[in-house]
């Protein structure tokens, strides 16, 4: 096997033969043997580079290889002690990001693998599951309606087999696939024989041989162009923005330091290494591991509630979400669908239609699904045998026709055509109707009867199913052609009530400010009533007749007041989400179907269930371990706190840090000595960042919890300045006291302003962390403990003698230690009272 064998031009008895395979599969020696040679069946590699990576990004900023490069000088100029502090803060601050990011990606590594692709592969003879990373070049693989394609294949068999190659080709309807042979040099969207990793299967099954795994398939040869196409997320747009009016502050702020420092014929690696920490101060170097610890913490809390975060950037979209479109089965209702009543035309109870249901849904091989499997159940419980019926074809459901059809011969009886469907679709193969008069045409006044009977049981509650039947006059392969002059046989009635506790789950959604709405394929009448039974307004309807006669800027509008849309079809069902969209909400889409896979990608959050298909759940950004929108509740609310916290260590840190760099810039012009060393902000700085680590553990308002959340550039720009400017004020009042009434010299001053500078961004942390007064929420204790031993450390650390000397500190004496607690004191009242009435958000 070369890269360059074409294998969609051979006949597939000879691609089984270059790959020394066979129909009944590889033995699982042969398949681990293949495994090690061919490599795990992924696209891209992130074993043993994952920790490199991660530890050279901690010192990837410019900032810090400046501060590299500064203390590299200090080191050719003799400055030992200074270059050692330097490099010694930079090291530890990357150290400690690394190992909170590493154990961040370690974590959410865990909870992926917990969602693997598993495929159906033939090994030692026998179907089983296997895991997609571990499918092999020689592989027999079967596939069906809602499968992912896990790696390039030739078609062995196929029936009506239609996937969906758009990620590949941009082909947006899904092409038909049959085995045969193609010419060696037909490009990727001809080669009708094959399918591909990244594609999805839309209807019928297959069975096919792999060809190729991992990075030498199609999608494996593109995936980093894919990679680089990936969305944007408002979340990460944010963090952007945040990044680039930082760094405009910081460049700012370190030219004018520089220039000063340089025109007052101050040392210049001094004032390069004041001016660079000072713009290292400001910002927040461990943001990208704060970050990820708190989404990946609040991924692992939402793990343990049921809910798995697949991209830890959607945690935020689902805090911020407002409106839920999802469909009602398993979610609203119980999900445990029970056949009420199998019954012909005329409403009674018949168990002809009970046999020919239990036939058609026994013998399908195609989409698993509840209702077939409530026939079966319902069969078995009423005794009915089909053990003398054999199945001689099958026609798949798909999502165009809407019905399933299986040829089937008893013993001695002719072969007989089993139709089951959506009503329409079934009728519309139909010329007459069966009851106990016998068959009549089906006139207007038997469908206006049809008609009346359905919306009475659909009002019910009940989903109604139709059955149709034709005899076949010989035993055969059948079409979609056969599918006509066809008898109405009956209906059959399911019911799967709503959920025990959805009413008051619905209701807490909505106190949340989520919005609920019904959008569903199933008739207008059982959407109706189910809505009705949990809270909706079922006149708020949309069907799917109306939304194809609207333009879109009418259903942009429409939509917003729309409670319950009912008979949709899958590319209507993406058409509600972007109109939702366009009136500015953050949509979450939930489903687990096929044709749920389009909404899921285009909604701000998509959110699928374990038990989904498996191109639905790959489209998904959360998936939920079971079907119930009480987890889902409880997953927003993790959601906002996780992203409130987040928010917090941006929003605090940054104020705090302005604040004192602000401060410290301005004290520039007016001091005679820089008022810190390099290495005392780098310290400073260090030790301050420890707390904001245990910020992932710490309680939320009850406010900001029950409001969806955003991001605001904006509202952490004023955050930043306004708060910034109260900590500026206060500082100044210190460099008046040290300087002008205490007359403190260079390290005095230093040692006493590196005191209130740690203190007073830790005390700011208490206090900005709540939007209720600092003593009516208590913090986690984790959070509280870090930043009162911080604080200890802080007024110890100029005492203890040798180490003091090392950062430049000296003993403060008492009457000046206590004018500065009094300063650290007056802020905090200052900031409380700054918090409570300039009405900033925390």
């Amino acid at each position: 096997m070369t890269e360059t064998t074409a294998f969609w031009a051979l006949h597939a008895p000879e691609v089984l033969d270059r790959l020394g395979t066979r129909c009944d599969g590889l033995s699982s020696a042969e398949a681990a043997a293949r495994l090690t040679s061919a490599g795990a069946n992924t696209v891209t590699e992130d074993r043993a580079a994952t920790a490199w990576h991660l530890l050279l990004r901690q010192l990837e900023s410019p900032l810090v290889l400046i501060l590299v490069f500064g203390s590299l000088v200090s080191i050719v100029l003799r400055e030992w002690i200074d270059a050692s502090i330097i490099l010694s803060i930079v090291i530890g601050s990357a150290l400690l990001g690394f190992w909170q990011e590493h154990r961040a990606s370690e974590a959410l590594a865990r909870l992926r693998r917990r969602l693997s692709l598993v495929v159906e592969a033939r090994r030692d003879g026998d179907w089983r599951p296997v895991p997609a990373a571990d499918v092999v070049p020689g592989d027999i693989v079967r596939l069906s309606a809602g499968n992912l394609v896990p790696a390039d294949a030739i078609l062995v068999e196929a029936r009506d087999f239609l996937v969906t190659e758009a990620a590949l080709t941009g082909e947006s309807f899904p092409v038909e696939k049959v085995p045969g042979i193609v010419a060696a040099d037909a490009e990727l969207a001809r080669r009708t024989n094959m399918v591909f990793l990244g594609t999805s299967v839309r209807s019928g099954t297959a069975t096919a041989v792999v060809v190729e795994t991992g990075p030498r398939t199609v999608f494996g040869a593109i995936a980093s162009r894919l990679a680089e196409d990936d969305p944007e997320t408002d979340f990460a747009r944010g963090l952007r923005q945040f990044g680039i009016m930082l760094s405009r502050v910081m460049i700012v702020m370190a030219l004018f330091v520089l220039t000063v420092n340089v025109m007052a014929d101050r040392p210049a690696i001094d004032s390069l290494l004041f001016a660079v920490a000072l713009a290292v101060g400001l910002s927040p170097e461990l943001l990208p591991a704060i970050v990820s610890v708190t989404l990946s913490e609040g991924a692992r809390q939402l793990a343990d509630r049921g809910v798995i975060v697949r991209r830890l950037e959607a945690i935020e979209n689902l805090g911020a979400m407002d409106i839920l479109c999802t469909d009602k089965t398993g979610t609203l209702t119980r999900g445990d669908v029970e056949l009420a009543a199998a019954c012909d035309p005329g409403g009674q109870s018949s168990d002809v239609v009970m046999r020919l249901a239990v036939l058609n849904a026994r013998l399908e091989t195609g989409i698993a699904n509840p209702l077939d499997s409530a026939i079966v159940a319902a069969g078995e419980a009423a005794g009915v045998a089909t053990d003398d019926a054999a199945k001689l074809d099958e026609i798949p459901y798909d999502f165009i026709r809407k019905r399933l059809t299986i040829a089937v011969a008893a013993d001695g009886a002719a072969a007989l055509l089993v139709t089951k469907g959506a009503v329409p679709n079934v009728i519309a193969c139909c010329s007459t109707v069966t009851d106990e008069r016998g068959a009549e045409p089906i006139s207007d006044t038997v469908r206006a009867a049809i008609d009346r009977f359905c919306e009475t049981k659909a009002r019910e509650g009940h989903r109604v199913l139709a059955v149709a039947t034709r005899k076949l006059s010989d035993r055969r392969s059948i079409t979609r052609d056969d599918e006509c002059e066809m008898t109405l046989r009956g209906f059959l009635l399911f019911r799967d009530p709503p959920k025990e506790g959805i009413v008051e789950t619905v209701a807490a959604l909505e106190r949340l400010g989520i919005a609920i709405k019904i959008v569903s394929g199933d008739n207008r009448h059982t959407a109706a009533h189910i809505g009705d039974a949990i809270g909706l307004d079922p006149s708020r309807m949309l069907t799917g007749d109306d939304i194809a006669r609207m333009r879109d800027e009418a259903l942009w509008h429409a939509a917003e007041r729309t409670d319950v849309f009912a008979e949709i079809d899958p590319q209507q069902k993406e058409r509600i989400v972007r109109a939702l969209q366009k009136r500015g909400h953050a949509v979450g889409y939930m489903g687990d179907g096929i044709n749920d896979a389009p909404s899921l990608m285009a909604a701000d959050v998509g959110i699928s269930v374990d038990q989904a298909v498996d191109v639905a759940r790959e489209s998904a950004d959360v998936v939920l371990l079971r079907p119930d929108l009480d987890v889902l509740r409880i997953g927003v609310i993790d959601g906002r706190r996780t992203f409130a916290n987040t928010l917090k260590y941006i929003k605090i840190t940054v104020s705090a840090n302005f604040g004192n760099m602000l401060s410290m810039a301005a004290a520039t012009v007016a001091l005679p000595f820089l008022p810190l060393a390099a290495k005392q902000i780098l310290l400073n700085n260090f030790l301050s960042d420890f707390p904001s680590l245990a910020i992932s553990t710490d309680d939320v308002d009850r406010e900001e919890l029950e409001t969806a959340q955003r991001w605001s550039i904006a509202d952490v720009r004023r955050f930043m300045v306004v708060f910034g400017l109260v900590s500026s004020a206060f500082d100044l009042v210190t460099f008046y006291l040290l300087h002008a009434v205490f007359h403190a010299g260079e390290a005095l001053f230093q040692s006493a302003w590196f005191v209130v500078s740690l203190l007073t961004e830790l005390v700011v942390v208490l206090i900005l962390r709540t939007r209720l007064p600092a003593w009516e929420s208590r913090p986690s204790p984790y959070l509280l403990w870090s930043t009162v031993v911080v604080g200890g450390v802080a007024l110890v650390l100029p005492y203890l003698g040798r180490l003091s000397g090392i950062f430049g500190l000296v003993p403060i004496p008492g009457h000046i230690l206590a004018a500065m607690l009094g300063v650290v004191a007056g802020y905090a009242v200052a900031t409380e009272i700054a918090k409570r009435y300039v009405g900033i958000r925390s």
